[in-house]
C-alpha cells in the first residue's frame, strides 16, 4: 500500500491552507483518493507527489535529496 496522505497532509505539503487543499483535491484531474475512512480520504503519496510533479513542479522534491 504504502505511505498516505490525508488532507491535512497535502495541505503542508502545498503550502495552502486545509480549506484550500480540500478544493485542489476535488478538481477534475487530482488523483481520486485511496480510501475514504471515517476521518476523511486517503491519497497515495506516489500519486500525490506525481500530481504535484505536473502541476506545481516547483515545490517538487528532488528525488535525489
Amino acid at each position: 500500500m504504502g505511505r498516505l496522505y490525508d488532507t491535512s497532509e497535502i495541505a503542508d505539503r502545498l503550502g495552502v491552507t486545509r480549506q484550500r487543499a480540500h478544493v485542489i483535491t476535488r478538481q477534475k484531474g487530482f488523483p481520486e483518493p485511496y480510501d475514504e475512512l471515517v476521518m476523511g480520504s486517503v491519497w497515495r503519496v506516489e500519486d500525490v507527489e506525481a500530481w504535484i510533479r505536473e502541476h506545481r513542479p516547483e515545490i517538487a522534491e528532488d528525488p535525489e535529496s
